[in-house]
């Protein structure tokens, strides 16, 4: 096992523990089948996309975005930093192989990517919010940002920490920390399916969501929100956000 001082930047020991355990792995396309929420993101990205380009999956997990463009006639590259995740994202790609690449990195640290050389980019099923610290977070989208064309979109997908789902007492501390603030306001720590040490996500506002985007240099174009049935909501019953931003021309 990996000792704490050598984890990645931005990586802690809750996530580590969760890209590498093998029930998750092995049982993550059967979730992503039946999640209405994978369906959302996808839909929300085929508005967005609408013509086949370059696409770059940040945190592309087993490659079901890049595997679902791909067939449709997008060139793609997954980035993840779990090689068993990437392990399967080629095995599921094996029949577009020829239009899919497959890097493992930090997404906090520069990608080996050519800057301004994607159409589109994503990064789904909260996997910003999976990365600890306001800074590295802020790394990764300087990553989406550099390595689009003008012009080139974005889809981001965001946790609300408000969301009712919570539980009355953690909404109510989340807004007494958003309202005093704190380096640490908005990280979660949830219990893991998979064992391990518990994961945290970082659980954005819809401000910060859009702040955290435009200090990257994005403009925001959409902020759209959902429940966890993958369909609109609004209040508490919010979720999370699907945002679509474009770098600027």
């Amino acid at each position: 096992m990996i000792p704490d001082w050598q984890l990645p930047p931005g990586v802690d020991r809750g996530l580590w523990d969760y890209l590498h355990a093998a029930e998750m792995v092995a049982t993550y396309d059967d979730q992503m089948h039946t999640s209405p929420l994978a369906a959302a993101d996808v839909a929300f990205c085929a508005r967005a996309f609408p013509a086949p380009g370059r696409l770059l999956d940040l945190g592309c997990g087993t490659g079901r975005l890049c595997v679902h463009f791909a067939r449709k006639g997008f060139e793609c590259v997954g980035v993840d930093l779990s090689e068993e995740m990437l392990a399967k994202a080629r095995a599921n790609a094996a029949a577009v192989s020829g239009r899919t690449e497959w890097l493992r990195a930090n997404l906090v640290e520069p990608l080996a990517l050519p800057p301004a050389s994607f159409d589109y980019a994503a990064c789904l099923f909260s996997t910003l919010g999976m990365v600890r610290g306001a800074e590295n977070r802020a790394k990764v989208l300087d990553n989406a940002f550099r390595v689009l064309k003008p012009g080139g979109v974005f889809v981001l997908h965001a946790h609300n920490r408000f969301f009712r789902g919570l539980g009355w007492k953690r909404v109510l501390r989340q807004r007494w920390g958003t309202l005093f603030g704190g380096p640490t306001v908005g990280d979660i720590e949830m219990s893991q399916a998979y064992g391990g040490a518990p994961l945290t996500l970082h659980h954005f506002t819809r401000d910060e969501a859009q702040r955290v985007l435009t200090a990257a240099g994005f403009t925001v174009k959409e902020t759209a929100p959902f429940g966890t049935d993958g369909q609109p909501a609004a209040g508490g019953n919010v979720y999370g956000w699907l945002l679509l931003a474009e770098r600027p021309v």
